[in-house]
């Protein structure tokens, strides 16, 4: 458990949080269509980075995770969500953008070392 670093955490975070916007629509009875489908695709995708960034992380990765971090966010008002929906959509966004911010920024602070030490 040493390898556990904070933006392995973060990934966690996110894969979880992704998870929970996958099964949204069933956890909050949100309407059949573009709602249910968005929530499901976008937390798809948002779990499916998260595996990859803990399988083996890579910047794109964390960059993506932000891109649809921010979708999840701001698809509450693009495509007209209201309610529980809404809520769920924008507050997982904003967590997803968030942790993928935090861990552009750690990343940032401290890069992985090209060579290995002896």
């Amino acid at each position: 458990m040493e390898n556990w670093t904070n933006a392995k955490l973060c990934d966690v975070a996110n894969l979880i949080l992704g998870a929970v916007l996958f099964v949204s629509p069933w956890m909050f009875g949100f309407d059949a269509g573009k709602v249910s489908q968005n929530a499901v695709i976008t937390g798809l995708v948002i779990a499916i980075l998260a595996i990859a960034a803990l399988a083996a992380f890579a910047v794109w990765e964390e960059w993506l995770n932000l891109i649809v971090g921010l979708w999840a966010l701001v698809s509450a008002w693009v495509l007209g969500f209201q309610g529980t929906a809404m809520t769920v959509h924008v507050l997982i966004g904003a967590a997803v953008a968030v942790l993928a911010a935090i861990e552009l920024w750690l990343m940032s602070q401290h890069p992985p070392r090209l060579t290995t030490g002896r």
